[in-house]
């Protein structure tokens, strides 16, 4: 990884001693990623964007390369979208379901991922039912194999949940799930940039994932991992020219990989910048980002406890970057703005993003801290000593 005094003056959003703990909301771009984009929507307004982007085609399928190579696939079973829940719902989407068929959820589905099941659930008569969580708060793989089933059809986990710190046994799930042949589709919004991710060891049939948080890309970006059997074999439940070629009056052919999940129309800038942020991971070295996350987000684990009334709330026994944390008499949207006024930058997990789990924890909120590797321990210190002063 560069130095890190580099990296923290590649980052314009640390400028004036601010301090940014929300790279699980939307984390901020190194400023290779902004030259980017700008360029590109000035080459636009020079020439036009279909010209533009005839200018990038080799970029923009270099995007795809750059993906695959973090996540050990391939550029053809990456599909770029808008949005971690675009990817999902694109693939879940298009799963056949049948009366009585079953979609299991994780109990640390985000609520993105539950609404969509269970309006397939709602539309095609099958229904929707949560995997228990173990005594850790973990995935309970045995309780999984104990529901499995033929009418079991997809199983959707989520790696990383948006409200802690909790990692889940995805490859271990998953080898379960394929004994009755459902399909797997992993949420990896929160782990992609921030955990070691590779495709073909986890088993996976699809991944959702976005640009905006970890990898330090741009919002309305996202791409969807679809295993290669599956992305030259699955129909997409919506086509355009892009995802298929209309080729008679009563016949269309699709496109012959994941592109068959894209649609043409997209924001070229955006993609380019999405692309940019995951050449500059691969840059730092991902497995001393994923270490430096690591290292922070133990770092606060340990020195929160220290401040009277303040809980840390991760579950599980393996940790991603998240910190969630209450404090005993302090509404956590009121400290998450006194934070801001001290140039900290936390954010709130309300209950409806993770409905089951947070009812079962009795938790209607709670304050997420998740420092990425730009972040430092001085930095963690004085968070450390601010919300001291702000809640005594």
């Amino acid at each position: 990884m560069k130095d890190l005094s580099m990296i923290r003056a590649d980052t314009a959003g640390l400028a004036d001693g601010r301090i940014f703990l929300d790279s699980a909301g939307s984390s901020l771009p190194p400023a290779i990623v902004v030259d980017t984009m700008i360029a590109h929507l000035r080459r636009e307004a020079e020439i036009g964007g279909y010209q533009a982007a005839n200018e990038r085609l080799d970029d923009l399928d270099a995007v795809k390369t750059s993906i695959a190579t973090l996540i050990g696939a391939t550029p053809d079973t990456i599909a770029l979208s808008d949005s971690a829940s675009r990817s999902w719902a694109d693939f879940a989407y298009s799963v056949p379901l049948r009366p009585g068929d079953r979609i299991l959820i994780s109990g640390a589905d985000y609520a993105s991922n539950a609404i969509g099941a269970l309006q397939r659930a709602k539309a095609t008569g099958a229904v929707v039912e949560r995997i228990p969580s173990d005594d850790t708060g973990r995935l309970d793989t045995d309780a999984l194999a104990a529901m499995l089933d033929e009418r079991v059809r997809l199983v959707s986990l989520q790696h990383a949940p948006t409200n802690g710190g909790l990692v889940n046994p995805i490859a271990e799930a998953t080898r379960i799930a394929h004994r009755v042949g459902a399909l797997v589709l992993l949420d990896a919004c929160q782990s992609t940039g921030q955990l070691p991710i590779d495709v073909t060891a986890l088993g996976v049939d699809a991944m959702s994932s976005t640009g905006r948080k970890w990898l330090r890309g741009p919002r309305g970006t996202g791409f969807l991992y679809v295993r290669r059997e599956l992305a030259q074999t699955m129909e997409p439940a919506r086509l355009d020219l892009h995802s298929a070629e209309w080729v008679g009056p009563q016949e269309y052919r699709l496109a012959p990989d994941a592109s068959r999940f894209e649609f043409w129309e997209c924001g070229v800038a955006a993609r380019l910048g999405l692309g940019a942020a995951v050449d500059y991971l691969l840059d730092q070295g991902p497995d001393e980002v994923y270490a430096a996350v690591a290292d922070r987000a133990a770092y606060l684990r340990k020195t929160l406890p220290e401040i009277p009334g303040v809980t840390v709330r991760d579950l599980g026994t393996e940790h991603s970057g998240i910190v969630s944390f209450t404090v005993d008499g302090h509404d956590p949207e009121q400290l998450r703005d006194r934070l801001a006024e001290h140039a900290i930058t936390v954010t709130v997990s309300h209950a409806s993003s993770t409905l089951l789990d947070m009812t079962d924890r009795t938790l209607p909120a709670v304050l997420r801290a998740s420092p990425h590797y730009f972040v430092d321990h001085h930095d963690l210190d004085r968070f450390h000593t601010t919300l001291t002063t702000l809640t005594h």
